[in-house]
């Protein structure tokens, strides 16, 4: 089942193993996904429509690519982080 907080997620279906939740922070609030999400679909699922700014403008940008070559987010991984 899709917690309160993933409201955009379908509830079955996808590459996803929902028997494995995972949590994360991002911009300094904690969210929840599941192994296999992309850092854009864990973040899409749980209503996140803001991951930047632009540089010189500092307009609003939105996921475009949801993939590794995403132009709108620089992407830290800190300590506890796990790279797959």
């Amino acid at each position: 089942m899709v917690g309160p907080a993933q409201t955009h997620r379908l509830e079955s279906g996808g590459l996803i193993d929902r028997s494995a939740p995972l949590g994360f922070r991002f911009d300094g609030k904690s969210y929840a996904g599941f192994q296999g999400d992309t850092l854009a679909s864990a973040l899409i699922a749980n209503g996140v429509k803001l991951v930047g700014r632009s540089f010189k403008y500092h307009r609003p940008r939105g996921i475009l690519t949801a993939g590794s070559e995403e132009p709108n987010a620089l992407v830290e991984l800190r300590t506890g982080a796990q790279l797959n």
